[in-house]
């Protein structure tokens, strides 16, 4: 066995792992290169969500999961309150991740399914069309979401809501 193949794979291997640098288009200087500062959903933000549903948990003598996720869907923050069951804590992430992708309420989606909308809606990826998912929006915005799951839908919402609110 030669001793080629293997130096090429540890050179390229080598290659890989150095920093991919972009490049603006051939004649174009960095500083042409359109960009657009977006705001975000700090982890501070979710922190405060997250204070904000246990407050509102508190003074409704019940206990909640709460998911707060960025824009995309990406998890930011998770408290799973003592008693509350570890696949609440999926449901809670659906209904964020919908009200962040959609940029609407779970709730309005539940309404819609209310009045017959299925077909539609069964067709959309990340749909979870329960109430207990809150958009939160830095001006116009959508940054991310909180989502709630732990009581009855109207509730979750509720305390979604409450959520939200603490990072506005």
């Amino acid at each position: 066995m030669t001793r080629t193949p293997l130096l090429l794979s540890a050179a390229l291997l080598a290659c890989a792992a150095l920093p991919a640098r972009a490049q603006a288009p051939a004649g174009a200087s960095a500083s042409a290169v359109p960009t657009r500062a977006a705001p975000t959903l700090t982890l501070d933000g979710a922190r405060r969500a997250v204070a904000g549903v246990e407050r509102e948990a508190a003074r409704l003598s019940r206990t909640f999961c709460v998911v707060v996720v960025a824009r995309g869907g990406e998890v930011v923050a998770v408290a799973r309150q003592d008693g509350v069951l570890p696949a609440i804590c999926d449901v809670a992430r659906a209904k964020a991740r919908t009200a962040a992708r959609y940029g609407r309420p779970s709730r309005a989606w539940a309404e819609l399914l209310g009045r017959g909308n299925a077909g539609a809606l069964a067709t959309l990826p990340d749909m979870f069309a329960v109430e207990g998912g809150v958009p939160v929006l830095a001006g116009d915005v959508v940054v991310g979401a909180v989502g709630v799951s732990g009581a009855s839908a109207a509730q979750d919402g509720l305390v979604a809501e409450a959520g939200a609110a603490a990072i506005r």
